[in-house]
């Protein structure tokens, strides 16, 4: 809860000292249209990841496989556009991160380790079997 309480206050007190910093280096005016260019160019972009996310769900629903990669894909893309909607350029950056197809499998992969280790420790103890079942021909009815 405390980490959730700093979260909500630091991150824009953060974000309103960077922009600040940026707006004394190239000026208010050009601040401003940076962070409305980077909202136009990310949210346009995650349209296009969405698109592809969804095809990539699709093929594996024709391939009877569940898109699990592609459901997590699809909500780190609904993340980065809400990040990238908010001002600011560390919002933007992280908005961005989760946008590109290589940092967010990294990320995704990186949280599923993380959060599923105990599981992967206790993979020693499940056995591995397989059922056969023999067919009866006709002749024995």
């Amino acid at each position: 809860m405390n980490s959730l309480l700093l979260l909500i206050i630091g991150l824009p007190i953060l974000e309103i000292a960077v922009m600040i910093k940026i707006g004394q280096q190239i000026g208010t005016f050009n601040t401003i249209l940076v962070i409305f260019f980077t909202a136009i160019i990310g949210i346009y972009y995650a349209k296009i990841e969405g698109l592809n996310t969804i095809k990539s769900g699709m093929v594996n629903l024709y391939k009877n496989e569940i898109p699990f990669y592609e459901i997590l894909s699809g909500a780190s893309i609904a993340i980065a556009v809400i990040l990238l909607i908010l001002p600011g350029f560390i919002s933007d950056t992280i908005g961005f991160l989760f946008l590109f197809p290589f940092t967010r499998k990294l990320i995704i992969s990186l949280w599923l380790k993380n959060k599923y280790k105990d599981n992967l420790r206790n993979k020693a103890d499940i056995i591995d079997a397989e059922i056969i079942e023999e067919k009866k021909e006709k002749d024995e009815l």
